[in-house]
């Protein structure tokens, strides 16, 4: 594997990460949002991002992308509230099945994962422009 190949790599890997950070960032910004469609209320269903390598050619081997996103399969939270306009029946609305404390710790997760990868591609910088003053 050439050194160039550890900046392919390292992109794929920071695009990803960046796009999870986008998605952790809309779950929790969205924890409180109901959607109202055609009089029946919902409540924001989190989404969850799904990596995957790439095709596992000798060019791009270790390099990751988006394989899908979804919507977390966890049950939305259920409180009783009787006298809440978007009760059911039974008196309970559901509210978004994020769960803030996850999505505190997979964000910041996320960062460090793209921080690890900044610093990756810094020191192959470094190591060519080293390997490069070397016949100098």
């Amino acid at each position: 594997m050439s050194l160039l190949n550890i900046f392919n790599i390292a992109g794929s890997a920071m695009t990803a990460q960046a796009i999870k950070m986008n998605v952790h960032a809309k779950n929790l910004a969205n924890i409180d949002s109901i959607i109202n469609k055609n009089g029946k209320f919902y409540p924001y269903i989190a989404k969850q991002v799904i990596l995957k390598e790439k095709n596992r050619f000798e060019d791009n081997i270790g390099e990751v992308e988006i394989d899908k996103i979804i919507e977390d399969p966890s049950p939305c939270k259920l409180i009783y509230s009787p006298n809440n306009p978007m009760a059911d029946k039974k008196g309970y609305i559901r509210t978004s099945n994020v769960n803030i404390i996850t999505e505190m710790v997979n964000s910041i997760s996320t960062a460090r994962n793209y921080q690890a990868n900044v610093e990756i591609i810094n020191t192959v910088k470094s190591m060519i422009m080293k390997t490069l003053n070397i016949g100098q």
